[in-house]
């Protein structure tokens, strides 16, 4: 994530479903409409980063729980904002924040969700801010200033195996991904799992909390996922990856065949 052009970020992906899909990355009717942009902040103190697997989890969460949130729904402050991104391209935009930085965007209307962390002081839980769509071109400053680069993270010590009884954001292990593309990615792929869920299932997995891994698995069980018909994140290749590339399976308990 290197680009500080906005239109170039982690945004576009393709379903491959339906030929209107707001992630093809083929031009459609989508492209003609007013493109907004779903910003989300990760806190990134330069001593003291997240866990990279924690900062993906904490962001396909965040955008979970913005989708979610009775301001972005029906007559709800945010829904206006919200019907406009989606009726356009999906485009998810991460950048970093730390010390004052981070308390400017936090004082911005949005939600913070805080990551489950690991069993050391030494590495706090992921932080992230996520905020209602905003023009394309039309950052408040506050954000607008923050750097896209300089979100590189590690996980300290490999994570755990993924619970099966929970959803699990599958990364595609032959792509090379900036933990900041992999934030939006991760998100890109839990909003896809929102989308084909039941009413019923949806209410449970936001009663629950949203639990979700986003774990990478080994080339015979990508292919496995790919094929599984489960939804498939495919980028439109703005930025560090070739276009039409997938990059997230996600895989819910509820959409296994």
């Amino acid at each position: 994530m290197s680009s500080d052009n906005d239109s170039n970020n982690v945004t576009g992906t393709d379903t491959g479903t339906g030929t209107d899909s707001p992630f093809r990355h083929e031009r459609t009717d989508r492209d003609e409409a007013p493109q907004f942009v779903l910003p989300l902040v990760v806190h990134i103190e330069k001593a003291t980063p997240p866990a990279r697997t924690d900062a993906l989890e904490t962001a396909a969460r965040a955008v979970l729980v913005m989708l979610s949130d009775e301001r972005s729904l029906g007559e709800g402050e945010w829904a206006r904002a919200i019907r406009d991104w989606q009726d356009a391209r999906i485009r998810k935009v991460v950048r970093r924040a730390r010390g004052a930085e981070w308390r400017r965007a936090s004082a911005l209307p949005g939600l913070t969700v805080i990551g489950t962390g690991l069993s050391t002081e030494a590495v706090p839980p992921a932080e992230v801010r996520v905020f209602p769509p905003v023009p394309l071109d039309g950052w408040p400053k506050e954000l607008a200033k923050l750097q896209v680069s300089g979100t590189d993270l590690a996980d300290p010590e490999p994570p755990p195996a993924a619970d099966p009884a929970h959803p699990v954001l599958w990364l595609n292990p032959e792509l090379d991904m900036s933990a900041g593309k992999a934030m939006a990615q991760a998100g890109h792929g839990a909003q896809l799992a929102w989308w084909e869920l039941s009413d019923t299932d949806r209410k449970a997995w936001h009663t629950a909390g949203f639990p979700l891994a986003v774990r990478t698995p080994d080339a015979a069980h990508w292919r496995e996922l790919t094929a599984a018909g489960l939804p498939v994140v495919r980028d439109a290749g703005f930025t560090e990856i070739a276009p039409g590339s997938a990059t997230v399976v996600a895989d819910h308990p509820a959409l296994r065949s």
